[in-house]
């Protein structure tokens, strides 16, 4: 058990975990990082990532993700492929145990598992996810300017997302199930008084319609929508589908120990990356449901490092 006793034991892979390990490591802390089951977070199902500073020309989502990994270890901090499967933080040092069933303890936790976007759960969606299809619209926006795209929801996000859409695309075309949308007032108008958002009520997106080139390379050209009155289909050329359902913060390994908000996202005191429970930390998506961006899911990654340094410094003390 000796050999898998560390100081600082960092919970996920995307932009947030990999700062902190960038930053614990550089501090002599010596972090572990526990990959997860998607290594790398969301970015490694994104493809052109053009808002990341430092890379003038964009860069592809997986090798910036693959750059910030090889730079953390490269200060000294190991990256296991696994899972954290049970997480104990009743008692010090924290418990954690592996999808491989080892056991590990940790004088610190930093947590950053991220947000998972709710899908519609179709393949052709993950098929063409990155390459025309996307769960962010601040993030590939950018590149629909002068298209036709849809946006798939009928919450604040759906029309938060569809108006920002429209200062690139040229026509963007929502998408709901129901009739009647869950949004606030206020969203829903301002949708509904932008002359390029058009409405689709009660209909679905039964198919992803795409090509791939002979480059082997993918992309969306349509969807088939499917009535949810009386199940007929009509086909549409669109040159991008946004899915605007909502996130979920992949926060489920740690039960009730953490303080939640009401949607689940872990509460940090702020202007810190503290959470409830002393010598645990929160940074990145699983924390943030307002912004969602690689740049400041790694600028909370550099702050939960920094309280973590501090933290043990004063346990060292005491």
């Amino acid at each position: 058990m000796a050999d898998n006793h560390h100081k600082v034991i960092v919970i996920g892979s995307g932009p947030a975990g990999l700062t902190a390990a960038i930053y614990a490591s550089r501090a002599n802390l010596e972090p572990v990082i526990f990959e997860g089951n998607q290594p790398g977070g969301q970015l490694t199902i994104t493809t052109e990532v053009d808002n990341y500073p430092g890379f003038k020309d964009g860069i592809q989502g997986p090798e910036l993700m693959e750059t910030m990994r090889e730079q953390a270890i490269r200060f000294g901090a190991k990256a296991y492929f696994k899972a954290a499967t049970k997480v104990d933080l009743s008692e010090r040092p924290f418990k954690i145990t592996t999808d491989d069933d080892e056991n590990y303890t940790a004088d610190s936790v930093i947590i950053a598992t991220g947000a998972s976007a709710r899908l519609l759960g179709i393949p052709s969606e993950s098929e063409y996810m990155g390459f025309g299809v996307s769960a962010c619209a601040t993030c590939d926006g950018f590149f629909y300017r002068d298209k036709k795209v849809i946006v798939v929801g009928g919450g604040d996000t759906a029309m938060e997302e569809a108006t920002y859409l429209t200062k690139f695309a040229s026509e963007v075309i929502l998408i709901h199930r129901r009739d009647e949308f869950r949004s606030s007032k206020i969203m829903e108008d301002r949708a509904i008084k932008n002359p390029k958002v058009k409405f689709m009520t009660s209909y679905v997106i039964d198919e992803v319609l795409g090509t791939t080139n002979m480059m082997g390379q993918k992309s969306v050209t349509g969807a088939r929508l499917k009535s949810m009155k009386d199940d007929t289909t009509v086909e549409m050329d669109i040159d991008g589908i946004f899915v605007a359902i909502g996130h979920s913060p992949n926060t489920k390994v740690f039960g009730d120990q953490l303080d939640k908000d009401e949607t689940g996202y872990l509460n940090t005191i702020p202007g810190t990356t503290k959470t409830n429970i002393e010598g645990v930390f929160a940074a990145g998506d699983v924390t943030d449901k307002t912004y969602r961006q690689a740049i400041t899911a790694a600028g909370t990654g550099c702050m939960a490092a920094l309280d973590a340094q501090h933290y043990l410094e004063d346990i060292e003390i005491a």
